[in-house]
């Protein structure tokens, strides 16, 4: 096995789950990938001993379980290949692409095949709103009665794109005022830009200041396990209130470790000075001194301009 082909049955097990992508016991070469989208069925795939300078190949299914329709391993298997043609560039890791593809496009079917059936404008809670969490307003799906599409779009302040081992990561302020609009921005960038929709992870962080001075704050990772909560503390270090940030990262096929939290925590910082979301609450005894609060002030000082807020 290749050093990049290691890296990758790791990083895909560990996000996935640890049966996800496993050696076959018949050759080496051959790996048993379960789909995440359809765990009832499982591919056979090929790796040339020169990948990920060559492509693996999708030899056919593995496993099919009882409960699948006739018919649907051969259209997995044929959707797979499909996918993988569009997927693979030569030298780059590509099974994570493979398998999110194919989640994409399972799940896009799922959506189209439940509006054919139903076609009640009201949600399932009763309400007429969609959920900003549902899958159908996840990913902009025409069938969806998006409660943002009249909205103005948010004036985002982004940062510089920042690619760290193939990993791609970009991050976005905006000026919030109360929940339901951070989460109405939220929904509309989901709902209107497909690149962030599609992205691995889109972790957001928010503090808005409510009436009689009262401080609501939240975070999600977004399967980004503990990077939420270092979003909502570097917003605090920075003693910034009425703005939320979303960071979005497409994972690129190799495990970056406690990295991730630095880039994501850097191109956080930058859009946020980029958009002078900075506060000035000097007290009696810090007048003068800059917006930022004297914690990560003194950090900064310490580590320099590009010091590490974590």
């Amino acid at each position: 096995m290749s050093e990049e082909l290691n890296d990758e049955v790791v990083s895909i097990n560990s996000i996935y789950g640890d049966e996800t992508l496993q050696a076959a016991s018949d050759n080496s070469a051959i790996y048993i990938l379960t789909l995440p989208s359809q765990v009832s069925v499982s591919l056979r795939l090929e790796f040339s001993s020169d990948y990920p300078d060559a492509p693996p190949s999708i030899l056919g299914t593995h496993h099919i379980g009882d409960n699948v329709a006739k018919g649907e391993g051969s259209y997995l298997v044929d959707l797979a290949r499909e996918v993988l043609a569009q997927v693979y560039t030569p030298g780059a890791p590509c099974i994570f692409d493979l398998v999110e593809e194919i989640g994409q496009k399972l799940q896009l079917l799922n959506v189209e095949s439940s509006s054919a059936k139903d076609k009640d404008p009201q949600d399932a809670k009763g309400n007429g709103q969609l959920d900003p969490t549902d899958e159908a307003f996840d990913r902009g799906s025409d069938d969806a009665q998006d409660p943002t599409d009249s909205m103005e779009p948010p004036p985002w302040i982004m940062s510089e794109v920042v690619t760290e081992k193939k990993s791609i990561f970009i991050a976005r302020a905006v000026a919030a005022t109360s929940v339901l609009q951070a989460k109405n921005y939220l929904a509309h960038l989901l709902a209107t830009d497909k690149k962030v929709a599609k992205a691995t992870h889109n972790i957001t962080a928010w503090r808005i200041r409510g009436d009689n001075g009262v401080q609501y704050q939240d975070c999600d990772d977004d399967g980004e396990t503990a990077a939420g909560g270092r979003l909502l503390h570097l917003l605090e270090l920075m003693n910034v209130t009425g703005v939320m940030v979303v960071v979005s990262r497409w994972y690129g096929g190799v495990q970056l470790g406690p990295d991730r939290f630095r880039i994501i925590n850097q191109t956080a910082r930058e859009a946020i000075v980029k958009g002078e979301f900075l506060e000035k609450t000097p007290s009696t005894n810090d007048a003068g001194k800059d917006e930022e609060g004297p914690a990560v002030r003194d950090m900064w000082h310490k580590k320099g301009k590009r010091g590490r807020l974590l």
